[in-house]
Order: C-alpha cells, then sequence, then structure tokens
C-alpha cells in the first residue's frame, strides 16, 4: 500500500536520447496525426454531403472515419507533447483512461470491420436481396453491437486493473496499453493477463471468423466475372481492405495475447494497428473507390458553381460589368 501512494503517476520511454532525433519523429508523427485527421474528417463530410452514400456501405465507412479519428487522437496527442518535454509523464488515471478508450476504440473497430466485411458480402453475393436484407435498423443494430461489444470488453479489463498495486513508474512503451501496465504491478497480474488475453481471443474469434468467411465467399463470386479487367479492378480493391484488417489483426491480437516483454517489435506492432490503420483506411476507401471520387466531384463542381454565382450576383450589384463576368463565365464553361 506505501507503494500504491508513492506511485502517482508512470514516466514513458524515450524512443531516442537524440534531441535531433526527436525532432524529427515530432514532425513525422505530427504529419500523420494530421493526415489521419484529414483523410477521415474528409470521409466523414463527403458521405454525409452526398446523398448518393447515404447506403448501408458509406453508412459502416463513415462510423470507421470517426473510429479512426478516436483511436489515433487517444494516444498521438501525448505522444506529440512528450516528444517536446523533458519529462514524459502521465499519471496512474490519466494513463488507466487512456488505456480504457484505446481498448475501447481498438475492440470497437474489430467489431465494426467484421460487419462492413458482412455487407460487402451481401451486396456482391447476394445483389437482388441486399436491399431488403441490410436494412436500416439491422446497420444501426450492428453498429451498436459493434460499440457495446468494445465498451464491455473495455470496462472490465479496465475495472480488473484497479486492483493492482504498481511499483514500477517506467512504461516500457510510447503509450499507456495494459500489456505494458503489468509488469508494473507488486501484486501478481496473472489474472489481468488471462482475462485480457481471453476476451481479446473471444473478440478475435467471434469477429474475424465472419470477414474471412465474407471475403472468400467474395473472391469466389468475383472469378466468376468474365471481364478480366472486371476481375483485376475488383481483385485490387478486395486484396487491398483484406490487407489492412489482416494486419490490424494479427498486430493487435499478436500484442494482446502475448505476454509483454518490452521489446521494439512490441512498439512497432502498435504503430502498426493504432496509427498506420488510422491512416490508410481513408486512403484506401476513397482512392480505390469511384462513387468516393465522384462525389468529391460533385461536391466540387458544386462549390465552384456556388461562388461563381455569388461573385457574378456581388458584380451586379456593384455595377461593375456583371453581365461581362457571366459572359467570361459561359466562355470559361465552353473551353
Amino acid at each position: 500500500m506505501n507503494n500504491l501512494t508513492v506511485v502517482t503517476e508512470f514516466l514513458f520511454l524515450r524512443l531516442s536520447a537524440d534531441c535531433h532525433v526527436q525532432a524529427v519523429l515530432f514532425v513525422l508523427f505530427l504529419g500523420i496525426y494530421l493526415l489521419i485527421l484529414m483523410g477521415n474528417l474528409g470521409m466523414i463530410l463527403v458521405i454525409r454531403g452526398d446523398s448518393h452514400l447515404h447506403t448501408p456501405m458509406y453508412f459502416f465507412l463513415g462510423h470507421l472515419s470517426f473510429l479512426d479519428i478516436c483511436f489515433s487522437s487517444v494516444t498521438m496527442p501525448k505522444v506529440l507533447q512528450n516528444f517536446l518535454t523533458q519529462k514524459k509523464s502521465i499519471s496512474v488515471w490519466g494513463c488507466i483512461t487512456q488505456s480504457f478508450l484505446f481498448l475501447l476504440s481498438g475492440c470497437t473497430e474489430a467489431s465494426l470491420l467484421s460487419a462492413m466485411a458482412y455487407d460487402r458480402y451481401a451486396a456482391i453475393c447476394h445483389p437482388l436481396l441486399y436491399t431488403v436484407v441490410m436494412n436500416g435498423p439491422l446497420c444501426t443494430a450492428m453498429v451498436g453491437a459493434a460499440w457495446m461489444l468494445g465498451f464491455l470488453n473495455s470496462l472490465v479489463n479496465s475495472l480488473v486493473i484497479l486492483k493492482l498495486h504498481f511499483c514500477g513508474s517506467i512504461i516500457p512503451h510510447f503509450s499507456c496499453e495494459l500489456p505494458s501496465l503489468f509488469p508494473l504491478s507488486c501484486t501478481d497480474p496473472t489474472a489481468n493477463m488471462l482475462l485480457l488475453s481471453g476476451s481479446s481471443a473471444f473478440l478475435g474469434l467471434l469477429t474475424l471468423p465472419l470477414i474471412l468467411f465474407s471475403y472468400s465467399r467474395i473472391i469466389s463470386a468475383l472469378l466468376s466475372i468474365c471481364s478480366s479487367e472486371g476481375q483485376g479492378k475488383a481483385f485490387s480493391t478486395c486484396c487491398s481492405h483484406l490487407t489492412v484488417v489482416l494486419l490490424f489483426y494479427g498486430t493487435a491480437l499478436f500484442r494482446y495475447i502475448s505476454p509483454a516483454s518490452g521489446s521494439v517489435l512490441e512498439r512497432v506492432v502498435s504503430i502498426q494497428y493504432s496509427v498506420m490503420t488510422s491512416l490508410l483506411n481513408p486512403l484506401i476507401y476513397s482512392l480505390k473507390n469511384q462513387e468516393v471520387k465522384a462525389a468529391l466531384q460533385r461536391m466540387m463542381r458544386q462549390q465552384m458553381c456556388s461562388t461563381e454565382e455569388g461573385v457574378s450576383v456581388w458584380c451586379s450589384a456593384k455595377g461593375w460589368g456583371g453581365g461581362i463576368f457571366r459572359n467570361t463565365l459561359r466562355r470559361k464553361k465552353t473551353f
């Protein structure tokens, strides 16, 4: 109990002792974080602003973009702050809160990815029944179930860790994750480790088979396409989605099922599922998606037209050759 009162904060491990290297890492991680925010926020705005994208697929994709913003925002601001400060610390309660939110976002995203895989399976393998099967109430229920699974898994593991007494204060990681906190405990964390490994394995066995089944049926359906060009485009998109999903699941399960060792590999793996996946998702779902590209073009045309009309009306009101301005715009459009 004396150790519990002494340890009021944890210290993160330095990624590098060189100040110049830390400055480079700060710029790198800041750039990645800004790309994550802009990419995912852009996807949300496009989906909400274009009525052609108000379908089940983009309903799930909008929630995925929101989750990616939450997932990266749980840890990245603190990581960026630690690059600029000498004392890289966080309070015990702050660390437990961060681990709770991190696990909540990760588990919810894993569940949501399985829902998205089933949606693509229903759209490609059963197109005539798609609108009947993937109706609004079912899509809402699937997203709600994903959030509920993530919340329950995170809550149970976070409540149990409150019973641990911490003696160590140096976290061999750049963020607060439950596997990194167990070695710092004075009391035996075996029960906590088993609970975390068991709940992570249960979630993986509950969602990953559904993803593999859905994509296997999708690939078999794509093989029946007569056009080789259509097959190539479909396989390219499908393989990109599946690669990101498997990287996310593989690295996350490795991190949360295997015992923590504090190695460099664990930090690299953590960057993969907590940062890189959030960066790749909007790129894959936008650059590989013709409907999103068309929606972006429509929004840009509408914005340009509204700007041109506003300037034309303003010139007419001022009496500064509004007719000449409109004729110029017509010639530009004709050209």
